[in-house]
């Protein structure tokens, strides 16, 4: 058996950059390459290896700028409104049409709306010609031996086009640095395999391939390479030796099968293994035969960032292009968000415009997790010298969309249900251009984020168990003096979630006190984690007594994976999320969920798109199908401030 990595350091940010890169510059390894010559209709995109000058002027000819008369302008000169001037085709005037060559002597061209026809030989003007009107004289654009673009420009449609208007068909440009891209993995299949336990798909090759292409190179995939110490040390020298630089995903780490690392130190010189950063710590910054190798680890999130921070600038240097920072833009932070000092960590946050503030609220964190990044609306880095943030505090994001699409981002914090995510599908086909916005932090949580001005609008199921009413009294206990509307989303169906045939057979609260029966619950604040409680005072059930109430998750589809993975024999959530993961569900009881809306935003398009939405048919036909859900009086008012009750 191989000899088991371990991490080599655990380097500072900065200080991995300066290292790596510097020892890559001492080797040469970062200089551009001679260029290779490419037919200019090929070029778009590529960088020049040289200056490209014009072969030839454009125009190469004195060219008629309109259509109408060339003329000698001093011929013109006596001609005035009060005395008319005759002028003979074919003798002093001369017919031409836009862009044609100007007839030898001629030197202006008349508009032909300011001539008058006496004849069919003859016209009249009544002004005078001013010398070089209305032509573009030779070299006008370009004039041959001018520079039309320098070394090392991007080349852009119009560059095409006034690169070939100088008379040059072929360029020289800077080779597409290859990356050669290497999955490895005992455990990885390909997409469309028939999956069994323990199978991973393998689609981080294509993640990587596709910044590659983004970001100027050329990716070359491997195939998939199993944990075989002496396969993948050959497929590493092929791939050092047929390409610029080359990515290995996954054993970088320190596990018994984790072999990058200690091929790379064989073949070559590992230059850092182990960064401070999270995610993303066990990167291995390597060299062979004088060429970059990155050893990166197989958590997707872990791997793209790895890429921006190490990949990224090795193609700009081996491309000589100078891709364009990221917009940045200033921020509140919704929630407090803790991390740990000495490491620098890079957050996901969704963002939207809510009164004068843009809200950042902290999604996912797991470098598994790589919906997180399709969801995310900025990066936010937190530095090594912090521990985090307080709730409030204004900070920095790094935007992975538009500015204008944030501005346009409708926002909803609080409970989560499978329908938010299809309102905003919905949202995005009925109103491009707009999109929903949603964190999940519970009905609770939803409610503190309107009071505290960081939301449009929040999603509550709240049980008053005093009067059985949903919503209402917590709204004016939590919101005092803040005018708002609710409106009905749907109703749902509440109840416990277990496996295909309910095998512990599970049917009410009791039965979770059970010995060896394993709860999954919601987070503190939860609406559905309100209910349970309700349920257990009912029974007179100890919390305590439930294997697993301690044990949350944020969002329902959560709670059925837990179920469906079997690290819990029942979870209490929505149908929707039983039948999403083909699971079984017993029914508890339906409850209203509602969304809470400030009356400022009442009539602001933040709302207004969203209740068009709930007025289309084909979203309440969607949301049903999912099953447990009535949408019988969605969209409809179920209570507003009263004008006695004061307010914003």
């Amino acid at each position: 058996m191989k000899k088991r990595n371990i991490y080599l350091e655990n380097t500072p940010l900065d200080e991995a950059e300066h290292k790596y890169f510097g020892r890559l510059k001492e080797l040469g390894a970062l200089k551009l390459p001679a260029g290779e010559l490419v037919a200019v209709d090929d070029a778009l995109g590529r960088i020049t290896a040289e200056p490209v000058f014009a072969r030839i002027s454009s125009p190469h000819y004195h060219a008629s700028a309109m259509d109408g008369m060339a003329v000698k302008a001093e011929d013109t000169f006596k001609a005035m409104e009060t005395a008319p001037l005759a002028l003979k085709i074919g003798v002093k005037a001369f017919p031409v049409d836009t862009g044609d060559p100007l007839p030898f002597g001629c030197n202006a061209v008349i508009m032909v709306e300011q001539v008058h026809f006496l004849s069919d030989d003859e016209i009249e003007i009544v002004a005078a010609a001013a010398p070089w009107q209305h032509v573009r004289p030779l070299g006008e654009d370009v004039v041959t031996t001018e520079m039309i673009v320098p070394a090392n420009h991007g080349l852009r449609p119009m560059d095409i086009g006034g690169i070939l208007a100088g008379g040059v068909t072929g360029i020289p440009v800077r080779p597409l640095p290859t990356v050669s891209v290497l999955p490895t993995g005992t455990e990885l299949v390909e997409p469309g395999s028939e999956l069994k336990p323990g199978d991973i798909i393998e689609y981080n090759s294509r993640i990587i391939g596709g910044l590659v292409e983004e970001w100027g190179g050329k990716a070359v995939r491997y195939a998939i390479t199993a944990d075989d110490y002496d396969l993948l040390k050959e497929r590493i020298q092929n791939a050092v030796s047929t390409s610029d630089i080359v990515v290995i995903n996954a054993g970088s780490s320190a596990g018994s099968e984790d072999f990058t690392s200690s091929i790379i130190g064989e073949l070559g010189e590992i230059i850092v293994h182990g960064v401070a950063i999270k995610p993303g710590k066990p990167v291995v910054l390597g060299i062979i035969d004088g060429k970059p190798v990155l050893g990166i680890p197989g958590y997707p999130v872990s791997a793209i960032l790895n890429c921006e921070l190490f990949l990224k600038p090795l193609l700009e240097a081996k491309s000589g292009l100078c891709l364009p920072a990221r917009q940045a833009m200033p921020a509140a932070l919704s929630r407090k968000l803790v991390s740990p000092q000495g490491v620098d960590e890079f957050v996901r946050v969704k963002l939207g415009r809510v009164g004068e503030k843009t809200i950042a609220t902290p999604i996912s964190r797991g470098a598994g997790v790589l919906t997180s990044l399709i969801r995310a609306d900025g990066i936010l880095k937190v530095p090594k010298f912090l521990e985090g943030f307080e709730a409030g505090a204004e900070i920095e994001v790094e935007l992975l969309r538009d500015r204008r699409e944030i501005d346009d981002t409708t926002v909803i914090i609080g409970s989560h249900d499978v329908s938010i995510d299809i309102l905003g599908n919905y949202l995005r086909q009925m109103h491009p251009g707009r999109s929903l916005s949603s964190a999940h932090v519970g009905s609770l949580g939803g409610l503190l984020a309107l009071r505290r001005g960081e939301a449009h609008l929040t999603g509550v199921h709240l049980l008053d168990e005093e009067t059985g009413e949903y919503n209402i009294s917590y709204v004016e206990k939590l919101l005092p003096g803040m005018r708002v509307v609710i409106v009905n989303l749907l109703y749902r169906q509440q109840g416990f979630i277990v496996p295909r045939g309910n095998p512990r057979g599970v049917r009410t609260f009791v039965d979770l006190a059970r010995p060896n029966m394993k709860f999954v619950n919601r987070q503190k604040g939860a609406g559905t984690r309100l209910l349970l409680d309700h349920y257990l005072r009912k029974e007179d059930i100890d919390p305590a007594l439930v294997e697993g109430y301690e044990r949350e998750e944020y969002t329902h589809m959560a709670v059925a994976a837990a179920v469906a993975g079997g690290s819990a024999d029942v979870g209490l959530g929505i149908l929707a999320a039983a039948n999403a993961l083909n699971l079984h569900f017993h029914p508890v009881t339906e409850e209203r969920f509602d969304l809470v809306i400030p009356e400022v935003y009442w009539e602001t398009p933040y709302i207004s798109s969203l209740l068009d939405v709930l007025a289309n048919s084909e979203f309440r036909r969607s949301v049903e199908k999912l099953g447990g859900y009535s949408m019988r009086t969605t969209g409809q008012v179920v209570y507003r401030t009263p004008d006695t009750a004061g307010g914003q």
